[in-house]
């Protein structure tokens, strides 16, 4: 059920007034994260489009030294191997057996392929296991068409992928994780946002999503929300047309900071955002003063290679 938020027309995004400064695109790493039995680490957080300095979506949930993986966008692998040699050495790349899709759009599983392909690589990927991966009705096909276009020998463990098409509930659970899915509204496709919950932290993923109670019901208050957003900044910047399609399939600033006011997590994390700023402010800036105008809770932009 979709959250009935009044959308403004337009937004007072001039009254900060000022040039407004872009956050330095260093990567995050709060005391907390290195204290915690529970890492996040953001491996893409970017768009469909091609920002060289933002990946396609795609983030691990850490526990006690395990990887889970949310979304396979453009860029997964080399994420991970980035973070790897930043010192997550739980995301060297044939560690990753577990993964999960929120839907089946293309900047979302562009990097599937890649999941499945380059980490094999390695001389003992075969020994890991298969790739258990988790999402919607048609990931199968998906994955199917996928083997057909690249495997010469079906048969080799190193290629092997489970693959588990869900419904709504808890999807997923071992020794360190309870995962629970559910619906989200993106349009036309079969869309889920995730609820990770582990020893020390509960961590809601949104997907792609208009604001929706099911984010809201998940979270109630959890330690981390990692949702999309949009600024009525690019919004206003853009045609009718493409206004009208990030009113179906998006949240935007304001609806997002309403909808955090009732979630109360104890940190959003803003990510999968509109890049379009041309000669004017600095988007990301200008998305987090919207919220920020709203509501009052720790936010903060998330940025490829952040850990949390």
């Amino acid at each position: 059920m979709a959250i009935p938020i009044h959308r403004a027309a337009k937004f007072a995004i001039f009254a900060f007034g000022g040039a407004l400064i872009a956050s330095a695109a260093m990567p995050h790493v709060p005391d907390a994260a290195h204290r915690s039995v529970t890492q996040i680490v953001m491996l893409g957080t970017g768009t469909p489009g091609w920002d060289p300095d933002r990946s396609g979506p795609a983030t691990a949930i850490i526990v006690n030294g395990k990887p889970y993986l949310v979304d396979f966008g453009a860029g997964v692998v080399r994420r991970m191997g980035a973070a790897y040699r930043k010192g997550v050495k739980a995301l060297l790349p044939p560690n990753v057996r577990v993964a999960f899709l929120t839907h089946r759009h293309a900047d979302h599983t562009v990097g599937y392929p890649d999941l499945i392909f380059t980490p094999a690589q390695d001389q003992d990927s075969g020994s890991r296991g298969p790739l258990e991966v988790y999402g919607p009705k048609g990931l199968q096909e998906m994955t199917d068409h996928i083997m057909k276009a690249y495997v010469r020998n079906p048969n080799d463990p190193r290629f092997k992928v489970n693959v588990h098409e869900i419904t709504p509930g808890v999807v997923f659970k071992d020794e360190n994780v309870t995962v629970t899915a559910f619906h989200v509204n993106h349009g036309n496709v079969e869309a889920f946002g995730y609820r990770f919950d582990t020893p020390d932290r509960s961590i809601v993923i949104s997907g792609d999503t208009t604001p929706t109670q099911s984010v809201i019901e998940n979270c109630h208050g959890c330690d981390v929300l990692i949702h999309e957003a949009y600024s009525m900044f690019t919004y206003n910047a853009v045609s009718a047309d493409a206004q009208q399609k990030r009113q179906n399939i998006h949240t935007s600033s304001v609806q997002l900071a309403a909808l955090a006011n009732k979630a109360k997590p104890k940190l959003l994390i803003l990510y999968h955002r509109s890049n379009l700023g041309g000669n004017g402010p600095t988007p990301e800036e200008v998305l987090l003063r919207e919220i920020q105008a709203i509501y009052k809770g720790k936010v903060v932009t998330g940025h490829d290679l952040d850990v949390f």
